[in-house]
Parts: structure tokens; sequence; C-alpha cells
């Protein structure tokens, strides 16, 4: 019980409890803004402001995400734990073969680079001293360039992200096909290798983005290792290929290295027109779910504080992107993890073949189980770390947890394959454990897509993050120095170093990431309950350090 003194009675009034419960409640009461289609749109008129946990106020403004309008027309449903699963199940029947398909595809043609130095592009074009190497590096060249500007805004902008991706797509087996040339000299072949980077370079960061549109962040690390997985595929598939034409070279008209790349380019464009017709650009847009599996797939994003996309991009948020020591971690971890990728994916033919004393035939075929390696490891990588998670398993919970552990086995792998001289069993061990080492740089992909909110910032960090692997595996080639041959011992400690390099990096990633989460939880705390409730905030395209409600994934 309280007690105030009355002002016009000069006595003592008793108040109950539930008076006094009253007043608090009435305290208490939040207003509740909602945005409306007149919102959208007005990319100045300011709906509302919040605090960030920086303290910074943050202006909600009518330039808001495209999922805002599915959002404004959805009814208030509610969804049952077996509707939610039977719809990951359709999203996933419906986009994953494709998807998978497709990275599949990417890599193989990398590999296949590798697999015509082995079947004589070498030296049918006149290659010497580092010009292989140089040819490894041109592709990312293209790739650097188109990631440094143009692609970003070109994707950004277009209003059609799959369709968009399905013309490169179409254009990269083009350029692949044309390769195989008759008349291909050294420099025009490495004109095509840059070309042909510029054409792939947006596979990756539209995938990142695919992946936060449809899964909630506690799904999207499973995801991204099954379809960065099927790299594992496209080596298998790329090397049976080369193996298949090999061992049947007199049976063309021309070399078997020019019918690889002739075939690896029909293949993309075939699958390119099935990406126009099949993959939607944007949920809202999906052929397959009806009008209500749209309304689910917009509430059960919610938790992810992002939706579809934005098509204005906002300078403020690449400004961010810039600034925020994440991207930098990111960055970091590319150049380490990327450049032993640049060097093996060019060069394991070559390493098998003269470091193991394999004929041309035998280390195409002691290649294919590297792809196996990836094929397996990545979805297994992604399944424990769903089930401890379940499990709430001390630190194995976390999705960082996991790329540590990868890229332990890679520190490993790379000592097995330097240092075991005595042991050629160790050392080819070795080279095939190097092949978890992507389960590491799929764990900073899913960090990427599920912690960087806010769609200009998003696509920036992203090309932050390419640029680095662009010129990181442009960079790797180069430390495979043709004096050194056959054991290439520089290049096997440059990767040695890397890879440790990379376990720091994650590390520490971690550690930002679990301290900024406390600290926001203190600072909700401290503050109490909100007194503006925004409705739909989750699709105001907020960045992460703007969104008091956001935290970050492990």
């Amino acid at each position: 019980m309280s007690y105030e003194k009355d002002t016009h009675h000069d006595d003592v009034i008793q108040r109950s409890s539930s008076e006094e419960e009253a007043i608090q409640e009435q305290k208490n009461i939040q207003t509740v803004v909602s945005y409306n289609r007149e919102d959208i749109g007005n990319l100045e008129h300011v709906v509302s402001t919040i605090i960030s946990t920086s303290g910074r106020e943050v202006k909600l403004t009518g330039n808001v995400d495209d999922a805002m309008r599915l959002a404004l027309d959805a009814p208030k449903i509610v969804v049952t734990p077996e509707e939610d699963r039977r719809l990951v199940r359709k999203i996933d029947l419906y986009m994953f073969p494709l998807l998978c398909l497709l990275y599949a595809i990417q890599f193989m043609d990398k590999i296949s680079n590798g697999s015509a130095a082995v079947m004589g592009l070498r030296d049918d074009l006149h290659m010497h001293g580092d010009q292989y190497s140089w040819v490894g590096s041109a592709f990312y060249f293209g790739y650097l360039f188109f990631n440094m500007g143009p692609g970003q805004f070109i994707f950004q902008r277009s209003r059609w992200l799959a369709k968009t991706l399905a013309g490169f797509v179409i254009v990269w087996g083009m350029l692949l096909a044309l390769h195989s040339v008759p008349s291909v000299n050294y420099s025009s072949f490495i004109a095509l290798r840059v070309l042909l980077g510029c054409a792939e370079s947006m596979v990756t960061p539209t995938f990142t983005v695919i992946t936060s549109q449809y899964w909630k962040k506690e799904e999207q690390f499973m995801r991204v290792c099954l379809w960065f997985g099927f790299n594992g595929l496209g080596g298998i598939w790329a090397n049976a290929l080369a193996y298949g034409l090999y061992t049947r070279q007199d049976s063309y008209s021309i070399e078997a290295w020019r019918v690889l790349f002739i075939i690896t380019g029909l293949i993309t464009i075939v699958v390119g027109v099935a990406i126009f017709f099949h993959i939607p650009d944007d949920p809202s847009k999906a052929w397959f779910l009806s009008e209500r599996e749209k309304f689910m797939v917009v509430e059960r994003i919610r938790s992810n504080q992002q939706g579809f996309g934005n098509h204005h991009i906002k300078w403020y948020q690449v400004k961010e992107a810039f600034t925020d020591v994440r991207t930098w971690l990111y960055f970091a971890f590319s150049v380490g993890s990327n450049i032993p990728n640049g060097g093996l994916t060019n060069f394991m033919n070559i390493l098998i073949k003269s470091d193991f004393g394999y004929d041309t035939a035998q280390s195409l075929l002691m290649t294919m189980p590297t792809g196996a390696v990836e094929l397996v490891a990545c979805p297994l990588f992604g399944y424990l770390s769903v089930v401890c998670a379940k499990k709430k398993v001390p630190f194995l919970q976390y999705r960082l947890a996991w790329g540590i552990i990868a890229a332990l086995i890679s520190v490993l792998g790379t000592c097995l394959l330097a240092f075991a001289h005595d042991s050629p069993k160790a050392r080819l061990a070795g080279a095939y454990l190097l092949y978890v080492a992507p389960v590491a740089f799929i764990c900073v992909l899913s960090i990427i897509s599920s912690n960087t909110i806010g769609f200009s910032k998003k696509w920036s960090v992203s090309s932050i993050n390419l640029v680095s692997y662009a010129a990181s595996n442009l960079a790797g080639p180069q430390t495979f120095i043709p004096s050194q041959a056959p054991g290439y011992t520089g290049a096997k400690i440059a990767m040695l170093v890397c890879y440790a390099a990379t376990v720091v990096v994650l590390v520490a990633l971690f550690v930002i990431n679990y301290r900024e989460n406390q600290r926001r939880d203190k600072v909700q705390a401290e503050r109490g309950p909100e007194h503006v409730v925004i409705e739909n905030m989750e699709f105001a395209d907020l960045t992460d350090k703007e969104n008091p409600n956001f935290r970050y994934a492990l």
C-alpha cells in the first residue's frame, strides 16, 4: 500500500494497490506507429525516429525494403510449426536443385582450366615460365574489376535479380565455349579469362542475398553449406569429364582440352536459361508460392531484421560498410583463405602429377577425391552445427565454431602436405584435407548474410569481401614459382601462414560479436520497454548498427 496527501483535503488518503498498478501501466503505454502505402516510395518522408544502441537518432523514412509492401498487405496469420516446416521444404525443393547445379558449374570451369593444363593447353598455346600462373590470375582481374563498382551498381539497382544473374550466366557460358576456338593464342586466351571473371563475379553475392530472402538466420549456414558444397560436385564432374575426353583424345578433330571448354560452356548456357525461367527475383514473385505462403515468408524472416532488398543506393550505408571493423575482418579472412584457394584451383592437377609422380590420366583421377571431400564436408559441418545448436552444446552451437574447426583442419592438412617428406600417402591425405577449408569461407559468407543488414550496406560488404577474394585468388597462383617445381615449397609455406591467420581472424570475429550482443542486451535492459513501437520496422532497411533490436549471429 502507498499513501499521498490530498491537495483539497488535508488528510491522508489510502491508495489501493490496483490503483497504483493502473497508474504505472498508464506510464508504460506504448504508442504504435504504422507504415502505410503512402509512406512507401516517399524517400525523404520521415515516419518516425528511433534511438540506436549507440545513442544516435535514426530517422525511419519511406525508403524501405521491398518486403514492406507485402508486409502491409499481409493479414494477421497464425503459422503452425508444421506449416512452417512444409513451407521450408517447398522452398528448398524448388530453389536448391538449380542453385546447387549453378554453383557446381561455376567451380567446374575453374577446375577445367587446371585439367586443360595437363591435357596439353600449355604446350598448344606455347606457354613458358610463369605464363600459366597469369592464366589463373587473369580470371580474377575481371572478378576484381567487376566487384569494385559495376557489379554492385547493376545488381542492386536491378529489380530482376535472378534474371540479371541468368543473363550473366549465359554470357559466361558463351565466353567459356570461346576458349576452344583454334585461333586462340596466349594473349586472346588471357582476355577471355578476364571477361569470364567479370561475367562470373556476381554469382556468390547474388546467392548470399537470395539466401537471406527466404531463410531465417539460424537456417542460413546449413543452406550456404549445401549450395557452396556443390563446388565439390563441380570438381568431380570436371575431372571425370576431362579424364574421359583425354583417354579418347584421338577420336576428335580438335584437341581434347578444347572439347572440354565447349562442353562446359554449353552446359553453363543451358543452366543459365533454366535460371531465367525458374528462379524468382524475390519471394513476392515466386511462381511456386501461393499468396498465403508469400505472406508466411515475410512473417518467418522478420527475425532476420531484413527483407528482400532495396534498389536505391544509400550512400551513408556504403560509408558505414567501410567504417565497420567487421568488414575488414571479413576482408582479412578472405585474404588468408583465398591465396591458397587460388593456387590450388589452378595447380592441384599439376601438383599431383609432378609432386606425386602420376601420369596425366592418373592425376585427373587422383584429383577427383578433392571434390568428394568438399561435397561431403560442407553439408556435414552444416548438419552438425544445426544439431549442436538445437542441443545448445557449448561453443559448438555457434557456426563460427565450425569455421574455426575447419580452419584448424586446413592448417593440419597443409603441415602434412608441406612437411611429410617421407610419406607420400600422408602428403596426399594432407592435400585432400585442404578441401575442408571452404567450410570456413562458407561460415563467413553466411555471417555476412545474417549480420549485415541494410541492403546498400550488404552489397557493399559483400563486394569488399569479394574484392579481397578476387585479389587473393589472383595472387595465389603467383606463389607457385616455376623454379620451385615440382615441390613448390614456397607455395606450401604461404598456405600454412594464410590458414593460420584465418583461425585468428575467426576468433576475433566471434569475440567482437559476442561482446557487442552483451552490450546491446545491457543497453536495452537499462532503457526498459520502448514507448514507441514501429510496426514492420524489420523492413525499414535499417543497418545492423541502426537497429536496436538486432543481435549478431555467432
